[in-house]
Formats: structure tokens, C-alpha cells, sequence
């Protein structure tokens, strides 16, 4: 029951991640200090989370050195650096993503950086696996990127603004590498026995930290007013700290390039949203875009060797996390 309510675990925390758009509206402030806003509110309550969680970690994650005959110490130490490298990683990507959207503009940048990620965590997963990803892997994660473009795009011809701006398709492509070396890297981590919501915790405590000068050199006075301040409450604590409490659980027992493929979720939910909540409108090809998103989605979902073993199977010799 595990191993297949794991995808459906991940698809929530998408789901989630695609409410944001519409809150960021509702809230009425500039993109970066609301990003930073809810950077260190969800990251705050992530390490709440993992503060409370700790004693059952421990004991978790020595019962499996043991099982392993490995040495805690060393154990410890490789998934305490990688995870410190994360935490820049989850603070780099949201930087790089509005700096993309900003010199490219917001139909490119996005589908450069989210469609990247599952790529680029594909790749990384293979390297560090030994096994590569499966051919139906392969093809329904290029079938939700190009939906997902499709649908992004799609009821924008002639009116997206910005271009296709090099550096900032660099940046998006460095948003989306980011974003596969922070989920990599969290995924050995459950792997290796430490909670999920340890794990998140550190990572996105850790980004909070990084992300707190942001907002204040930004400006956070948006946040005495109550329309901004409740879209932030909701942005860090559910599209934030739940969202990825549900997803660290999903990664559990998912694969995590499978993972990254299906959290394309996202923009399906939140074109769907801009069409209730908005009143905004999709086009035919958009129609298609998202059909075709949701078919590729449904594919990866479906129980089956998709990408190389879940992650608590990792391979002993590989040792600590990059």
C-alpha cells in the first residue's frame, strides 16, 4: 500500500505547489519578497517540525546503520554536508527562477525551469544509481515537459514578453539543476534513515536563514497589511511546509526522478485554478497541453518499474550523499 500511495503523496505536494500563483495574487506584493516571505515561514516551520521529530530519527537512523554495518559517525557527517549544500540549493533555485523570469519572461522561464528539473534529476540519479532511468520513464517525462510547455505557452503566442533571453534561459536551466540536486540530494538522505521531515527541516530551515537578508533588504512592510499577510501565512505553511512535509514522505518510496516528473502537477493545477479562481481563459492548444501533461502524469503514476529502485534501496557502496 506504501509503494503506491507514494505518487499520490507527491502529486498532493504539487497540487499544493500549484495554489501558490493564485495566492501570490491575492497577496497583492512583488514576486521576490513574497517569495523570501514564504521561504522563511515554511522554512521556519519545517525546522519546528524536525526539532520534534529528532528523537525518533535518531533512534531510526541507528537502528538501520546497525542493520547496515556501517560506521554512524562517517554516515553522518556525508549526509550533514550534503544537506547544508542543499539548503543553498532550495535558496539558489527560488533566485535564479525570479532572476529567469525577469530577463526572459515568465511563459519561458518557467517551462525552462520546472521542465528541467525532472531532467536533471533523471540524470543526477542515474550518475549516482548506476542504473539508468527506464525507456517509459523517458518518454513520459518528455511527453509531461512538452504539456507541460504546451500548456504554459500555449495561450500566449505573440504576447509572451521578455524573449528567449540567453542568460536568462541559463538561469532557468540553473534553477531547474538546483532544484534536481536539492531533491537528489533529500532523497539519499530518507534513503539512509533520516526522517523526512528532519530532512526537509534542515534543508529549508537552512534556505530560511539564507533568504531572511532578501526580505529584509526587499522590504516586508506589505506584510502589516491583512490581505498580504494571510496569503503569506498560507503560502509558507501550505504550499511550503506542508507541501513538502507530504512530498519528503512521497520520496519515501517513490523514485525520485519519478518523483520530479510527476510534482509537473504543478502548473496543470494552477491553470486550472486561474480558470475558477481568476477567470482567466486557456486556448485549445492549452486545452492540449494539459491533456497531454495529465496522460504522461498517469503513466508515470502507475506502479512499475519506472527509474532505478526506490530510494531506501540505495546501494550500500555508494556512500554519503554528494
Amino acid at each position: 500500500m506504501a509503494l503506491r500511495s507514494g505518487p499520490l503523496v507527491v502529486m498532493a505536494a504539487a497540487a499544493l505547489w500549484g495554489t501558490a500563483g493564485t495566492a501570490g495574487v491575492v497577496a497583492g506584493a512583488d514576486p521576490v519578497p513574497l517569495a523570501a516571505a514564504r521561504l522563511v515561514l515554511g522554512g521556519a516551520v519545517l525546522a519546528a517540525v524536525a526539532v520534534l521529530a529528532r528523537p525518533r530519527e535518531a533512534k531510526s537512523r541507528v537502528a538501520l546503520v546497525r542493520s547496515r554495518n556501517a560506521a554512524p559517525q562517517v554516515a553522518a557527517r556525508g549526509l550533514g554536508w550534503g544537506l547544508v549544500l542543499a539548503a543553498g540549493a532550495v535558496a539558489g533555485y527560488q533566485l535564479c527562477f525570479f532572476a529567469a523570469v525577469q530577463r526572459t519572461g515568465v511563459a519561458i522561464g518557467t517551462v525552462v525551469a520546472i521542465g528541467s528539473g525532472p531532467v536533471f534529476t533523471g540524470l543526477l540519479s542515474w550518475l549516482i544509481g548506476r542504473e539508468p532511468p527506464s525507456r517509459r520513464w523517458a518518454f513520459a517525462t518528455a511527453a509531461a515537459v512538452a504539456g507541460c510547455a504546451v500548456l504554459v505557452g500555449g495561450g500566449a503566442a505573440g504576447g509572451v514578453t521578455g524573449g528567449a533571453d540567453p542568460w536568462g534561459i541559463a538561469l532557468a536551466l540553473l534553477g531547474g539543476l538546483l532544484y534536481a540536486f536539492y531533491a537528489v540530494v533529500a532523497a539519499r538522505a530518507i534513503g539512509r534513515g533520516i526522517e523526512s521531515s528532519v530532512v526537509m527541516g534542515v534543508m529549508f530551515g537552512g534556505a530560511a536563514v539564507i533568504m531572511l537578508p532578501v526580505l529584509l533588504v526587499t522590504g516586508a512592510g506589505w506584510l502589516a497589511h491583512p490581505r498580504g499577510l494571510l496569503a503569506t501565512l498560507y503560502l509558507g505553511c501550505a504550499t511550503t511546509a506542508l507541501a513538502y512535509l507530504l512530498y519528503g514522505r512521497g520520496l519515501r518510496t517513490t523514485p525520485v526522478a519519478t518523483a520530479a516528473t510527476l510534482a509537473l502537477a504543478e502548473p496543470a493545477v494552477a491553470a486550472l485554478l486561474g480558470l475558477v479562481v481568476l477567470g482567466e481563459h486557456l486556448s485549445p492548444l492549452s486545452w492540449g497541453g494539459l491533456a497531454l501533461l495529465g496522460l504522461s502524469l498517469a503513466a508515470v503514476a502507475v506502479p512499475g518499474r519506472t527509474v532505478a529502485g526506490p530510494v531506501d534501496r540505495a546501494p550500500a557502496h555508494l556512500g554519503s550523499v554528494p
